[in-house]
């Protein structure tokens, strides 16, 4: 089976009906939840337990498709919706989960765990805060694309304006005017790679 990226939505279809499971941050934030924590939700799914199966197709999926095909479902055999569905419930659980950015040489080997829940609090911080999307952006995106997206911000940053790189001293002086003169953080560059860091023990530090 082809693997189904982190920021792909999932095709589940059934009864000549489609709905694309997508997996935004608003998606994961609810779902992990949704039965403290990935474990119980995959146990659920697995045993397909109708009303998770309607919460991560109602959370994930658009309204305009899910509305008819959960009709046809409703009038067929539960079975055969089992069969089109849970595949690809399971899918969009191991889609939610982004990948970790390539941790440093002096990046410590054995991270704190940290539960899922924070990771996303702090996506979403990285999106609003950081990168400037807007709430809806942010919600709407995939934690892999905040990721990929944050983790490109702060090469932008370093590679325009230099300053310290992780385990490194923090920028010189003549760097930390300009930052000044700029309106910048003095040391934005050190903050930045503290938080890619830190996202990355973060993730690391996670089991699902």
């Amino acid at each position: 089976m082809k693997p189904q990226l982190a920021y792909d939505a999932i095709a589940l279809e059934y009864g000549g009906h489609t709905v694309f499971l997508r997996p935004s941050l608003r998606a994961a934030t609810h779902l992990e939840r949704l039965h403290g924590g990935f474990p119980e939700l995959l146990r659920k799914i697995e045993e397909f337990d109708t009303l998770t199966i309607w919460q991560v197709i109602t959370t994930a999926g658009g309204m305009t498709e899910r509305g008819p095909m959960f009709a046809f479902a409703a009038a067929h055999p539960l079975k055969d919706f089992q069969r089109a569905a849970q595949g690809p419930c399971i899918e969009l659980v191991a889609a939610l989960l982004p990948d970790a950015p390539t941790p440093s040489a002096e990046q410590s080997s054995a991270p704190i765990p940290t539960p899922w829940s924070d990771l996303f609090k702090e996506l979403y911080g990285f999106a609003t805060g950081w990168l400037g999307w807007s709430p809806d952006t942010a919600w709407n995106a995939t934690p892999q694309e905040i990721t990929d997206a944050f983790t490109a911000h702060v090469a932008k940053l370093h590679a325009i304006y230099g300053g310290a790189g992780p385990g490194e001293s923090t920028t010189n002086a003549e760097q930390r005017q300009q930052n000044v003169e700029l309106g910048l953080d003095p040391d934005f560059d050190r903050a930045g790679l503290n938080a890619l860091k830190s996202l990355s023990a973060l993730r690391e530090g996670m089991t699902v």
